[in-house]
This record gives C-alpha cells, sequence and structure tokens, in this order.
C-alpha cells in the first residue's frame, strides 16, 4: 500500500527546511515511494553532460532535483502563507483537503 501525501502535483509549495529554505514553486511530480517532489525552481544542481541531440554543446546544465515531503508544506489558498492539511468530507460527500490555518479547501 502506498503512503497517503499532504502534497500533490500542481501544489504551490514553500520548502522549510534545507538548503533551499523560503523558497516557493509548483510541485512537478511526486515520488510516493521514496516521499520525494520536484519542485520547479527549488534545489537546483548542476549536472555535467556529454554532446548528444538535446545539448548538442554538451557542458553543464542546472535541473531541479527531489526535496523531501517533510521540507514541504503546502500554502494557503486565502493567506499565501505556508499551512498544515487537513481532510474533511465535503458537501457533496468527497474527502477534500483543506487548509488549516483558514479552512479553505485546497484545490
Amino acid at each position: 500500500m502506498q503512503k497517503k501525501l499532504h502534497i500533490k502535483k500542481g501544489d504551490t509549495v514553500a520548502v522549510i527546511a534545507g538548503e533551499s529554505k523560503g523558497r516557493k514553486g509548483r510541485v512537478l511530480e511526486v515520488n510516493r515511494d521514496k516521499s520525494k517532489a520536484l519542485v520547479e525552481g527549488v534545489n537546483m544542481v548542476s549536472k555535467h553532460t556529454k554532446p548528444n541531440a538535446k545539448a548538442p554543446q554538451g557542458g553543464i546544465i542546472k535541473k531541479e532535483a527531489p526535496v523531501h515531503i517533510s521540507n514541504l508544506m503546502v500554502i494557503d489558498p486565502a493567506s499565501g502563507k505556508p499551512t498544515r492539511v487537513g481532510r474533511r468530507l465535503n458537501d457533496k460527500n468527497k474527502l477534500v483537503r483543506f487548509a488549516k490555518k483558514s479552512g479553505e479547501e485546497i484545490k
């Protein structure tokens, strides 16, 4: 069985620990097995590449590296600040995520 995570692809998150602390970005990909997420513009690493069809010149390419889920917090849609996430049943009897700070539903 896979773990339930508080972060999904497409969420806007803030980094709360590590080298990229304080940065915000959109989640591009979530790896549930390793509990890691790829966040746009966060945790950039340099990758040395040989010349190929994609990069005919080769050289050093900057790209995002995965960040552990525990170092990320979802941004509250109402206030724009990091918040914890809860789950509750909405009026249509469907389980939805909500921001604990404002109580607003996270889309």
